[in-house]
């Protein structure tokens, strides 16, 4: 008995090692109880939300594709550039966004001024046996007396009370703000900002890449409005919300896109204002269910939180110049290879991201149960937290390693036609099918560590793997061309996975209660 006791004493602290966070209760990954059912609540929406925008960037590709492959690699650099662009100005906003108003949405539940006021709302306001619904003059307007002349109850359901949630009105602020930046940016800089990129001022991919590029960025101020709502929305746990709007707009784009690339004779033009339209729809829809949810006029400036976005959205847009940086600079390296390397390219990054973001959706789901335990002080839910969505996101990762490893060899035809292309592309299949797993944990470490808002140290450590990626990928792609590049880009996706685990596997920062 004595050595029972001892074996499960010892299994215990080997447990509470943090080094061991990956293997904790590991037999228990793939359970539904009501840990794994929450986080399937979040994560599963939250993924088709973020794959839904990359699925259609990939059908845009396949129509482009049609069209030539000169035309399919100016769009691949334009997509390339919007999409660097879009990154540094939002996903700051967007991380710091969801860890705000999940933990101002938490407080305010359990504070006790929060119950105090809910408690006054679900108070009875039947008060007798014959009432009548009679609003009171000087009260407040959803406030009601119930009346009946048969002597009936009648069951008044009062409107809820729309949150206060300071970081929201924040965030769609500096959204907005940003989107027509951004737009002004890229429309006036398209030319110059392509040449940079690789493409030469006599190239035939110039005109085509400008057109896309050009139109495309009439929709920034929508994309990183839209994004930013859905940063609340992952704030309140809820992921349906900005799914359903996502889903809507990328069907949208679908449809247009044959109807102006090829009805209209429009081109890559036709693509980019389709994608234009879907962005727009996808912004009006978040916004008006946000609306019925949050106050979003502040009463006054002092309101909002402009000094904190701005602390920890500097920390994050030096991580994120960091992170887009690499990709960005692998597609330019591409791009002056030639039209086939980048075509081939393009189709295996668009690949590449938009299954492993099916990762981001346990990210989302980690960073924002996360935010909410570290907010409450409940380090036995964040440390379980942690282990399960990181199970999770490996499994995921080699489930994603045979389905593209077996499937892109026979779904590649669908992009293009051209054999140099599809030849290319054969030999990036290996390395996109290879990296699933390094990618879905190095995205699930990045929602561990944002939901414990360890925002510096993420910030720090990815420069420090960007400056060696960046070295690499110079290195590797004058000595090995296309296959140089994405050597490059397996390691560094290897690093941030690395830097992620070194941090809770240390028990350092915000995890020094795994030690306990």
């Amino acid at each position: 008995m004595a050595e029972k006791d001892d074996h499960t004493y010892s299994s215990e602290k080997l447990r509470r090692i943090p080094l061991c966070i990956l293997f904790n209760n590991a037999r228990i990954a793939l359970r539904m109880d009501e840990l794994g059912l929450e986080i399937a609540r979040i994560a599963f929406p939250a993924a088709l939300a973020l794959t839904a925008d990359p699925i259609a960037s990939l059908v845009d590709t396949a129509f482009i594709g049609q069209i030539g492959p000169v035309e399919l690699a100016a769009v691949g650099v334009s997509i390339a550039v919007f999409n660097q662009v879009s990154r540094i100005a939002i996903f700051p906003l967007v991380s710091v966004t969801t860890s705000f108003v999940a933990e101002e949405d938490t407080v305010a539940k359990v504070s006790p001024e929060a119950q105090e006021s809910e408690n006054s709302e679900m108070q009875p306001i039947i008060n007798s046996e014959k009432e009548k619904l009679i609003p009171h003059g000087d009260s407040d307007e959803n406030t009601y007396k119930s009346e009946s002349l048969d002597g009936s109850l009648d069951i008044v359901k009062l409107k809820p009370e729309k949150r206060h949630i300071p970081s929201a009105s924040s965030a769609l602020i500096i959204g907005a703000v940003l989107g027509l930046l951004q737009a002004i940016f890229l429309i006036s800089g398209a030319k110059p900002i392509l040449i940079f990129m690789g493409i030469k001022s006599d190239s035939p991919m110039l005109n085509p890449a400008q057109q896309y590029l050009t139109l495309r960025s009439l929709g920034a101020p929508a994309v990183l409005l839209s994004l930013a709502m859905q940063g609340v929305f992952r704030g309140f746990k809820d992921t349906k919300t900005p799914l359903y709007a996502t889903v809507a707009g990328d069907v949208t784009n679908i449809i247009l896109d044959p109807i102006f690339i090829f009805t209209f004779r429009l081109g890559v033009s036709g693509a980019a204002i389709a994608h234009v339209i879907s962005q727009y729809l996808i912004s009006v829809i978040l916004f008006w269910r946000l609306m019925e949810q949050v106050d979003i006029l502040p009463p006054n400036i002092k309101y909002l939180q402009f000094s904190r976005f701005l602390k920890n959205g500097l920390l994050l847009l030096m991580r994120v110049i960091a992170v887009t940086f690499c990709v960005t600079l692998a597609a330019s390296m591409a791009a002056r290879q030639g039209s086939t390397s980048m075509a081939a390219f393009q189709v295996c990054l668009q690949v590449w991201l938009a299954t492993s973001l099916l990762a981001d959706g346990l990210a989302v789901s980690g960073q924002a149960i996360l935010a909410s335990s570290f907010a409450e002080k409940d380090y036995d839910k964040a440390r379980a937290t942690a282990s399960r969505v990181l199970q999770l996101g490996l499994v995921l990762g080699l489930v994603l390693a045979v389905m593209l490893g077996v499937g892109l060899q026979f779904g590649a035809r669908l992009f293009t036609k051209d054999v140099d292309v599809l030849n290319l592309i054969g030999v990036g299949i290996p390395f996109v099918a290879a990296t699933q797993p390094i990618n879905a944990l190095a995205f699930v470490f990045d929602g561990v560590n944002f939901g414990a808002s360890d925002f510096a140290y993420s910030a720090y450590s990815m420069v420090m793997v960007a400056i060696i990626s960046i070295l690499l990928l110079f290195i590797l792609s004058s000595s090995h061309g296309f296959v140089g590049l994405w050597i490059a880009l397996t390691i560094y996706m290897s690093l941030r996975a690395f830097a992620g685990f070194w941090r809770i596997g240390t028990g350092t920062g915000p995890w020094k209660f795994l030690w306990s």
